[in-house]
């Protein structure tokens, strides 16, 4: 059988690891199939395909769309992309509206804090220029001006409904459905578990996706706990829609483990991710 992680980040957006450094991890981690889904692009893709192919590995390439809607946080991710026209529009769109949506995080969050950053030292974090800003690389400036801890500031000021929080320019999860179809490939729910509401609200929007053209969910994530994933497959079945699993790899040290929870694709969905 052969071992996956479909959800992983680079220093293309909020993650720490060039794609290089990520393809050698996962072979380290005895995985052999893997997609680098940095979000709102695919501009590290190139060089992680490179990078699989030197490792002896299986490469797809992927991407989560940052998509929100008055639940907060749902997630989308793309797999099998193609760099076609709808693919360049769409990432002209995300760097315009990243960049704006930074400007107003940044001004809610000097405003809160009392402090004077400028977009010059957001832009220091910015390693890939040819990908969108990301919300993290504002968090970053902010944590090295204030002397705190990354994650606990983004979950305290930067995340949804947080003070420094900015829905600018967000993509809804139905028009990333639409984008990810439009370049060629196949859209799946990412870690539905983190989607806000209750219950009822959350099954009644991943049915609405259903209807809008989801072609998967990410049942496998490290925040999901047994039974969820459980409830997830089954309604994948039921609902004919591929299982997906990824670890949600950033960096060290965050709590998500690279080639964790342990997941191995269905004959099905690496069909879909390969097939021309």
């Amino acid at each position: 059988m052969m071992r996956a992680d479909l959800h992983i980040h680079t220093f293309c957006s909020d993650g720490a690891y060039s794609p290089e450094e990520i393809a050698r991890r996962v072979k380290q981690a005895g995985v052999s199939l893997f997609s680098v889904t940095d979000h709102d692009n695919a501009e590290g893709t190139e060089r992680a395909a490179r990078a699989a192919l030197k490792e002896g590995l299986r490469f797809v390439c992927g991407m989560e769309i940052s998509a929100y809607n008055e639940c907060g946080k749902v997630h989308v991710l793309g797999y099998r992309l193609q760099k076609n026209s709808a693919y360049l529009r769409f990432l002209k769109m995300r760097k315009e509206g990243a960049y704006l949506r930074a400007e107003d995080s940044l001004k809610k969050a000097n405003a809160y804090f009392n402090t004077a950053l400028t977009m010059d030292d957001v832009e220091e974090f910015h390693r890939q220029k040819s990908a969108p800003l990301h919300t993290m690389h504002a968090v970053d400036a902010f944590a090295k001006r204030l002397g705190r801890e990354r994650g606990e500031l983004y979950r305290e000021t930067f995340a949804f409904g947080k003070p420094a929080y900015s829905g600018l320019c967000r993509p809804t999860p139905e028009s990333a459905v639409e984008a990810i179809h439009a370049m060629g490939g196949i859209a799946c729910l990412a870690h539905p578990a983190q989607i806000g509401g209750s219950a009822l609200i959350r099954r009644e929007l991943i049915e609405n996706l259903t209807l809008a053209g989801l072609d998967g969910i990410e049942c496998y994530h490290p925040t999901h706990t047994e039974r969820e994933s459980a409830e997830f497959v089954s309604y994948a079945k039921e609902k004919n829609l591929l299982v997906t699993g990824g670890s949600d790899f950033h960096a060290d040290g965050r709590e998500r483990i690279l080639g964790l929870p342990e997941f191995y694709p269905s004959d099905a969905l690496i069909k879909a991710l390969f097939s021309a």
